[in-house]
């Protein structure tokens, strides 16, 4: 039977999601199953890595169902994950020495702040990574794991543990342990890989004390893995990159300058390099962007820790809406935020700030102020944080952005993206396809095994859905960006004292 379509396994931070691609790159069918988040303390977020696969596994399966392919129509699967969220197991037995810990988490705060104080680390850390001494990636939390889980460490050092990010523990699990890998680009998210020389770097785990049996193998983002079987059919696994670096793919931004931002629970903005890797003098990351036949190519990335997540703390939380979707609706009730500015700090700030104990801060309530005037500086927040990123962006790359592309459920929100090409003064592209980090997975994995013939191939297939264009005047938006920076200022002021809450 004819080949005919490819599945991407989007496995994310609040939900696993299985979409069934067809060849010209348009969904046939998905399906998306929640999971627990769980914060056992304050500032600490974990996942049961049982119930990521469960829930991967079971939206792949009804994915399936819906779309009426049958197995051997299926060319490959394709992964893309949540990164730096941190799975430790035994390679006997399969089973989890601890919780997944998520990239979200900031128990190992002090950790990196020991390593600052380590002389010359902090360079190194940066040179050899691209990365930044942060409780965001994924060193840190092994060690965490290692350190404070009874037993573990033992284990790890006689070679019994396993380490992998999500990608590597679906992998493992869907070749029923045939295969411990990643790819490059989740590799040089881990703080422990060296994204010049491509191999895991022998001082960072001799700092932080791990053991190099438990890593996984680095490979192409674009290969065969192993083979999984799909109702008795062996279907091969050929495809894996980060979720950023799969929408950067999915976006077809091949080529040096060109940039998209993700809007889901974070924020995440890259910018293709090529294969030069820049160093950041904004508080960007330097990562790789993707690795195919044994090169890759690397770009400049700012982390957002929290865009989405402030829509659903509204709704959760301060119960100010009742859907997500809503709080387009209420932005609009009002002409503007009424000279409030919510900074969603709440777990520190990321690029290009690297704030580690900065807290949500609302600044700038009146008694005028209304419910519907905090919804929309939340999402105006998104789109502040966003500039914070591409202004840096802009400086370290010496390239004016001409569009930004854009991807991830937030950007249904029309009032959201048209706002944001305002703040930046940038065209805003929106495509037909917005599932564009399953999307790349997809295409990564039809790469490897020629359903799609090449890049070309893949950037002929996008096509654009709505283009936000900027209708702000220039000293209203420079007044709206002060504003909003003086409410970071504010937010930061704070930490002397939540340092005393480190995790």
């Amino acid at each position: 039977m004819q080949k005919e379509f490819v599945i991407a396994l989007d496995q994310g931070t609040t939900s696993s999601r299985a979409i069934v691609f067809n060849r010209e790159g348009g969904i046939v069918a998905s399906a998306q199953r929640p999971f627990t988040q769980l914060y056992p303390r304050p500032g600490w977020v974990e996942h049961d890595p049982l119930e990521i696969w469960e829930s991967q596994q079971a939206s792949l399966e009804e994915a399936l169902a819906r779309s009426g392919v049958a197995p051997n129509q299926v060319a490959a699967i394709g992964i893309t994950n949540q990164r730096e969220t941190t799975i430790v197991w035994d390679r006997h037995t399969g089973a989890p020495v601890y919780n997944a810990i998520v990239w979200q988490c900031r128990r190992t705060a002090d950790i990196c702040d020991e390593l600052r104080s380590r002389a010359g680390l902090e360079s190194y850390i940066t040179h050899a990574t691209g990365l930044v001494p942060d409780a965001y990636f994924s060193g840190t939390k092994i060690k965490w794991i290692l350190d404070n889980v009874p037993g573990v460490r033992q284990k790890a050092e006689q070679g019994d543990l396993l380490f992998g990010t999500v990608d590597t523990w679906l992998l493992w699990k869907l070749t029923e342990g045939r295969a411990h890998k990643t790819d490059y680009t989740n590799a040089s998210r881990t703080m422990l890989y060296n994204i010049r020389d491509l191999q895991w770097d022998k001082r960072l785990l001799h700092e932080l004390d791990i053991p190099s049996s438990m890593l996984p193998q680095v490979e192409n983002s674009s290969a065969v893995y192993g083979e999984t079987l799909l109702k008795g059919v062996p279907v091969p696994v050929a495809g894996m990159a980060g979720d950023q670096q799969a929408a950067l793919f999915g976006q077809a931004c091949f080529k040096p300058g060109e940039a998209k931002s993700t809007y889901g629970t974070g924020c995440f903005m890259l910018m293709n390099t090529g294969e030069k890797l820049v160093v950041s003098h904004h508080g960007l990351l330097s990562t790789i962007a993707i690795g195919i036949n044994g090169k890759v190519e690397y770009a400049l990335e700012g982390s957002i820790f929290v865009a989405g997540a402030v829509v659903q703390w509204l709704r959760d939380e301060l119960q100010l809406i009742a859907t997500a979707a809503e709080s387009e609706t209420s932005a609009q009730q009002v002409a503007d935020s009424n000279g409030v500015y919510l900074v969603p700090a709440f777990v520190g700030l990321g690029s290009p700030y690297w704030d580690m104990y900065a807290r949500g801060t609302i600044t700038g309530l009146t008694r005028g102020s209304n419910k519907h005037h905090i919804v929309r500086a939340a999402l105006e927040a998104i789109a502040f944080q966003a500039r914070d990123v591409l202004e840096a962006m802009e400086d370290d790359s010496g390239i004016q952005l001409s569009a930004l592309k854009v991807d991830g459920g937030a950007v249904a929100n029309n009032f959201l993206m048209q706002f944001q090409a305002d703040i930046l003064n940038t065209p805003v592209l929106r495509p037909v396809v917005a599932e564009t980090t399953a999307l790349g997975a997809a295409y990564l994995a039809g790469l490897a095994v020629g359903f799609w013939k090449d890049k070309e191939e893949i950037r002929s297939s996008w096509k654009l859905e709505h283009e936000f264009t900027p209708a702000m005047s220039e000293a209203l938006r420079r007044e709206r960006y002060d504003g909003w920076k003086k409410a970071v200022r504010q937010a930061r002021a704070g930490e002397i004292s939540s340092k005393v809450l480190k995790c």
